[in-house]
């Protein structure tokens, strides 16, 4: 299945993309993909009505605005160096656990929603990701393989980073990962049984066309039921929660010599199986 979430910021409906490519609204029966839908075995709610009463579902329009695919999660948490061959762009060794950050989740937008380059910002950076939605709370899991029934599903996460607020300001890394924007998510959540392999999913970025990253998610270190197992060792995961995995080489910062975005950049990003976003970048407007 396909969930998508539709309609203005922020009174977003649920809904689903059947393999037709019609989108159908579920909003008659769900309250939303939230914490509540994923922890009360909504994805086999959602699944029997598909099954039984899917075209007769409202349709929604092709031209309707996509939000995140689901609704604000509890904890956004987000793993660093995760991909081989960009923490040799990096100039690191590959870490030997998984480095772990967390992300504000007020930065949680559309697939297609404006990025807002901050105010004094002079290093907004993309970094494609797969994301991992949580289905099922998780503490203490006895091993990777157990913790593959804990993922409801997938989908594109731009981890939008501000480098210097980052690295160049005293802290940990929160200050630069959490501006407002920074995280567009979509355009729908793939469940984990209608997923591709996600150990060889393609993944693409583009900045005004330009190939920035082009990656695999077979040179990750840390694969997702690692990674849900191995958090589950520290906190309790929450349904509905959402995981950035890391991004492959290619990011603004990188390169030589760096490049950043700026208003009116556009980025577009795919990974296969995963559809595809498309954003603006706005110089963000500060209102008294």
């Amino acid at each position: 299945m396909k969930l998508i979430r539709f309609g203005s910021y922020p009174q977003e409906k649920p809904g689903v993309e059947l393999d037709s490519g019609q989108r159908k609204d579920c909003s008659a029966h769900f309250d939303d993909w939230n914490h509540d839908f994923f922890a009360n075995d909504g994805l086999q709610r959602l699944a029997r009505l598909i099954q039984t009463e899917g075209d007769a579902l409202p349709d929604v329009a092709a031209d309707v605005r996509l939000g995140a695919p689901i609704a604000r999660p509890g904890k956004v948490l987000c793993i660093g160096l995760n991909y081989a061959d960009h923490a040799a762009e990096a100039g690191k060794e590959p870490p030997e656990e998984p480095i772990l950050f967390m992300k504000a989740t007020s930065t949680m937008i559309g697939p297609g929603d404006d990025i807002h380059i901050p105010r004094g910002s002079e290093k907004t950076d993309w970094e494609i990701e797969l994301a991992v939605v949580v289905g099922a709370d998780a503490h203490y899991l006895a091993s990777p393989e157990e913790a593959s029934d804990y993922i409801a599903g997938y989908c594109i996460s731009n981890d939008v980073s501000e480098r210097s607020f980052q690295l160049e300001h005293c802290g940990q890394w929160t200050k630069g990962k959490s501006c407002d924007t920074f995280n567009p998510l979509g355009p729908y959540l793939v469940t984990a049984d209608a997923a591709p392999g996600v150990d060889q999913l393609s993944m693409t970025l583009a900045v005004n066309g330009q190939r920035m990253q082009t990656g695999n998610t077979s040179t990750m270190i840390f694969q997702p039921n690692f990674l849900v197992h191995y958090l589950s060792q520290f906190m309790t995961l929450e349904a509905g929660d959402l995981i950035n995995t890391g991004t492959p080489p290619g990011v603004g910062m990188g390169r030589k010599p760096p490049q950043f975005l700026r208003d009116g950049d556009v980025v577009e990003l795919a990974i296969e199986g995963l559809g595809t976003q498309r954003q603006v970048c706005r110089q963000a407007v500060v209102t008294a």
